[in-house]
C-alpha cells in the first residue's frame, strides 16, 4: 500500500475528492455531523451537503483528513478517513 498523507487544508481535501469524482456528504441522522466523501456507490445512509457545510462541520469537529493518493500498483486511490486532531 502506498503511504498515506494527512491534512486539514480545505483546498487539498476538495481537490483530492473531486479528482476521484467524490462529493461531500454526511451520514443521515447523525447528530454530530459524521462526514463522508460520496463516490456515488450505493450508500443509502448518506445525504449530500455543500462543500461550505462540509468544511464547517470538519472545522467544528476539529478533524484531519487522512488519504492515500495512489495504490501500491500506482492506481488512483480513494482510501480516506477522518481522524481527530491530537
Amino acid at each position: 500500500m502506498s503511504e498515506a498523507q494527512i491534512t486539514d487544508n480545505h483546498d487539498e481535501i476538495r481537490h483530492w475528492a473531486e479528482a476521484r469524482k467524490g462529493r461531500p456528504a454526511r451520514v443521515k441522522g447523525a447528530l454530530d455531523g459524521i462526514l463522508r466523501i460520496d463516490f456515488g456507490e450505493a450508500e443509502v445512509d448518506l445525504e449530500p451537503i455543500s462543500w461550505d457545510e462540509f468544511f464547517r462541520i470538519f472545522d467544528h469537529n476539529k478533524l484531519l483528513f487522512l488519504r492515500q493518493d495512489k495504490t501500491a500498483d500506482g492506481r488512483l486511490s480513494r482510501f480516506n478517513k477522518f481522524v481527530d486532531r491530537p
